[in-house]
């Protein structure tokens, strides 16, 4: 039976392997704090939360593997992460930290220490939805400034460039809404370029500027949100959703057997010339 965790209760165990993506045993408070620890030094902290489909790019793609397996901080965003880091390694974790939940929280406290943030990607409707709807949940929040993707590979001398504007807007976080795994390469190529936390948000931006709903409390506490998300829009999620659960769930059945080792590749150090913008 799993543990309830109180409110003021907070979880670390540090990293462990989920088909060899290094997933963080954490929980919301402990995210949020070190988020913001690092936002307060002013030092570079890459964060991304993985559900399947996100644990299923490193497992396709060793060379992207190896970059989230240099970020900061992973959090389990899916219910099926979060079961798997209990079953495999014993994490004995309540709940999962779902990335637009864990957004919130963050843009809370930021509000709340004064910390400038910085909203990057998306489109430029979905910002003018999303801003209003920040401003009017933490009235106190500042935005330092707001970019849409360009849906473009980057040019040469881009990043820098890009740096250089949201250094010079005074942010302290950013905020990355690319879509897997564009904006975890993002925040890759970016961490050695800002002395300040990224975070790869997912689909945060569209939930939070009410473009998308939430699926019921149940469907989310059964792992079902994927069903909810499928319905939503069938054409562009279908294969993640019917061809990635499956393999995910064998490969995991797999690594708990012992049949696979799930040795994690070491953290990517090189860095990443092409990316999205």
């Amino acid at each position: 039976m799993e543990r309830a965790v109180t409110a003021n209760q907070t979880i670390h165990s540090g990293k462990r392997s989920v088909l060899g993506v290094l997933v963080d045993i954490t929980d919301y408070a402990t995210a949020t704090r070190q988020i913001i620890e690092a936002a307060h030094a002013r030092r570079p902290y890459a964060v991304t939360a993985l559900a399947v489909h996100g644990v299923m790019t490193g497992v396709e793609d060793k060379a992207h593997n190896a970059r989230l397996n240099s970020f900061d901080l992973v959090t389990p965003d899916g219910q099926p992460v979060r079961w798997a880091l209990n079953m495999i390694h014993k994490a004995d974790l309540a709940d999962r930290v779902y990335g637009p939940t864990l957004t919130l929280k963050v843009v809370e406290q930021a509000a709340a220490d004064g910390l400038p943030i910085y909203l990057y990607g998306s489109t430029q409707p979905t910002l003018d939805r999303l801003v209003p709807a920040l401003e009017t949940m933490f009235p106190a929040l500042k935005i330092a400034g707001v970019e849409p993707s360009k849906f473009r590979t980057n040019h040469p001398g881009e990043a820098e460039e890009i740096a250089e504007r949201i250094k010079a807007s005074g942010a302290r976080i950013v905020l990355v809404g690319l879509g897997c795994p564009r904006q975890e390469i993002f925040t890759y190529a970016m961490r050695p370029l800002l002395d300040m936390p990224l975070l790869a948000v997912g689909a945060a931006f569209d939930y939070h500027a009410g473009l998308l709903k939430n699926p019921p409390a149940w469907m989310q506490k059964y792992a079902l949100e994927w069903l909810w998300r499928l319905g939503l829009e069938p054409k562009r999620l279908w294969k993640r959703y019917i061809l990635l659960n499956p393999a995910y769930l064998a490969r995991l059945a797999a690594q708990r057997s012992g049949l696979w080792k799930a040795t994690p590749p070491a953290p990517a150090t090189e860095p990443v010339t092409t990316f999205a913008v």
